[in-house]
């Protein structure tokens, strides 16, 4: 089977650009490879799925599941032209390839500000979007009978249907490390990853902020906690909560959220321990509250003035989101106030310092960008806020640059390390797919609910899920 010639796109595709190349491979592969719509999104965009392969174990891979982690995008373009390419990846594996090409794209087509370059820090945040808590596909706040989003009934769906022995979702850090999440482990796939990250010059996370209290299968690697229900505010924060991650651990899925940086910081890769962990986290949170409160007062001057931007509501909710978080973040972090015995600190290295000033610095980025474009959208400023946001986004950009040392990866490599850890992924998971798996029976039949599974499985205790910190 030959290689498909469709050059690598230097930048992320566009939800457009995305049918289109796969459209384009298929009709070089009609053989192969199928393209077909298994939902539609809220604003009718088709949500397309790209298979490669005939095999009976099916292979799940989910991109877009954030509206501004791209990246996803590019592998999944990768990973059909190699399973394409290489037999072994299919009929070598018994296995067929599932590419949903983009789990959001309403929100990746909100990205496009900034989504195709030049790729700054500055042009990044005044174009981010990500939307509110609750219209983030991938969580499951009312369970899956709940799902109330088209691009989540679509995501279920296609899940029920393929019973996967593997489900890969595709994430990207903006600015950190690379990293996985695992429902189950995967034995090996740490040293891998360590070897992925060397060869391409990606940071591995070795603290990461989204799994601070998790516990770790290997450097870099995190065990995702059984579902739990949660209240809002603790839903936001905490990931332990019901997911498209878990629904599928019914049919024996093992699903890998796989992360991957856009800006590298070489720090979050230090395992050492930091000369002065209370100075640290006291530093980290007093600037959460002060930006915090900067923002708040903007955000009051500014909202009077929405009345006249017509989605204001969109750009409203993640703002509400982070600024409820902020504070109780800012307290647990700080050793004056947090480090209780409820929820104690685990022991924190300078990876892990590292990742929380960067998590405390990208939330108000985030809050201070959306503000921007309410202000841009309403076409006027009166209640002039402009000019101190964009000092304020400015500011804090530099301090990535210059304090943290962040550094932009190429898209090409960003995509070539999620490819390859993926494959390592599936190469693992492979090796454990019992011979009586159901994979690929499409019954839709289950054992139960995601949550319960998980909570049965060995090692596993009911009830025993730890809070997380997730923007």
């Amino acid at each position: 089977m030959g290689r498909c010639a469709l050059p690598p796109l230097p930048r992320y595709p566009t939800v457009d650009e995305l049918g289109a190349r796969a459209a384009a491979l298929v009709a070089r592969h009609p053989r192969d490879a199928r393209l077909r719509r298994v939902g539609t999104s809220r604003a009718g965009t088709p949500m397309l799925l790209l298979s490669v392969g005939h095999g009976s174990r099916q292979a799940l891979v989910v991109a877009g599941p954030h509206a501004n982690e791209p990246v996803g995008g590019a592998t999944v373009l990768r990973l059909a032209e190699r399973a394409l390419a290489d037999a072994r990846l299919t009929e070598g594996a018994d296995a067929t390839w599932n590419l949903l090409l983009c789990l959001d794209p309403d929100g990746l087509r909100r990205n496009e500000g900034w989504l195709t370059g030049p790729y700054s820090l500055g042009q990044y945040f005044r174009n981010f979007f990500r939307p509110g808590f609750l219209e983030q596909p991938e969580w499951l706040p009312d369970g899956a009978a709940g799902a109330a989003l088209p691009e989540t009934r679509a995501l279920l769906d296609v899940q029920d249907e393929l019973r996967p022995f593997l489900q890969c979702s595709l994430h990207g850090v903006d600015i950190g490390g690379g990293f996985v999440e695992l429902t189950r482990d995967l034995p090996g796939l740490a040293p891998r990853l360590a070897h992925i990250a060397a060869r391409l010059g990606v940071p591995r996370e070795l603290g990461a902020y989204d799994a601070l209290y998790w516990p770790g299968l290997g450097p870099a690697v995190y065990r995702i906690p059984p579902p739990r229900r949660a209240g809002l505010a603790a839903a936001i924060t905490e990931a332990a909560v019901e997911s498209t991650w878990f629904h599928p651990h019914r049919h024996g899925t093992v699903t890998a959220v796989v992360e991957a940086p856009m800006w590298g910081v070489a720090a979050v890769s230090d395992g050492s321990p930091p000369a002065d962990r209370d100075t640290a986290l006291r530093a980290v949170s007093r600037a959460l509250r002060h930006d915090t409160g900067l923002l708040r007062h903007l955000l009051a001057r500014i909202r009077p003035h929405l009345a006249v931007v017509p989605d204001a509501a969109r750009l409203l909710a993640p703002v509400d989101d982070y600024l409820l978080v902020c504070p109780g973040l800012a307290d647990a972090w700080d050793p004056e106030t947090g480090d209780g015995a409820a929820h104690p600190l685990p022991p924190l290295t300078t990876a892990h310092l590292a990742a929380l000033r960067i998590s405390g610095r990208r939330l108000v980025l985030r809050t201070a960008g959306l503000l921007h474009q309410l202000v841009r959208a309403a076409g006027r400023d009166p209640a002039g806020a402009l000019p101190e946001l964009d000092r304020l986004i400015d500011e804090w950009c530099a301090d990535y640059r210059d304090g943290c040392g962040a550094r932009w990866i190429p898209v090409a490599r960003q995509a070539e390390y999620q490819t390859r850890v993926v494959l390592s992924a599936f190469e693992l998971a492979a090796r454990q797919t019992r011979p009586c798996s159901s994979s690929g029976s499409g019954s839709g039949s289950n054992s139960g609910s995601g949550s319960g599974s998980a909570a049965a499985e060995p090692g596993w205790e009911a009830g025993a899920a730890v809070p997380m910190r997730r923007d």
